[in-house]
């Protein structure tokens, strides 16, 4: 799959005012990413898309690992309003950033939690995400008892994704996660800037 295969219907031109206005403060992404945003964060979060047509989906809960500056979480929020999407990161200024948006916004449908993973205790969500974030075999640890029966995982790789899948094995047949396939695309940069939306199912 390509680029052009990534419809993206909402304007997401106030939220970039808005995110940059919080970078400005709290440094959320590089000065250098910035002019890069659409680009690189969001379109690059929208990625889902791809996956959520494909299988013809339409989970109602997502949660997002490690949200960092809130992506893919913010992005899919805005896209998806029928999705109650939790942004977790146990980095407060970050998630009083997300906080800030959500207000400023008013996206009623996403909820930033301050917290590590593994306190979420008695959770369980059709859908996780991460980005950048750390290893396929950590992550999987992470989202495999937080899934419901059936959810899937989605994990954003690029260029060693199919290295990862081969050391983390052994602990995806452990947490019962099997490996679906590989979407591929590329994000609209002027240079080739490959991409992979890596889907696990829980069994």
């Amino acid at each position: 799959m390509n680029s052009a295969q990534i419809h993206i219907n909402n304007d997401f031109t106030k939220f970039s005012k808005v995110f940059l206005k919080q970078n400005s403060v709290l440094n959320l992404i590089s000065k250098n990413e910035e002019k890069y945003l659409y680009e690189k964060h969001i379109y690059d979060s929208l990625a889902i898309k791809l996956f959520f047509e494909k299988y013809n989906l339409k989970p109602e809960t997502l949660l997002d690992i490690g949200t960092g500056g809130g992506f893919p979480a913010v992005p899919i929020a805005i896209e998806y309003p029928q999705i109650r999407v939790t942004a977790l990161d146990s980095i407060r200024k970050k998630i009083t950033a997300i906080d800030n948006i959500k207000s400023e916004l008013n996206i009623s449908n996403l909820y930033p939690v301050c917290s590590r993973v593994e306190n979420l205790n008695g959770c369980s969500f059709d859908i996780i995400t991460s980005r950048a974030v750390a290893a396929l075999d950590k992550l999987a640890e992470y989202a495999a008892p937080l899934l419901r029966k059936g959810g899937y995982f989605v994990a954003y790789k690029s260029k060693r994704a199919m290295d990862e899948i081969e050391e983390a094995k052994n602990v995806l047949k452990t947490n019962n996660l099997e490996y679906i396939e590989s979407i591929d695309y590329t994000l609209p940069l002027d240079e080739v800037y490959e991409r992979k939306l890596l889907i696990f199912k829980a069994i």
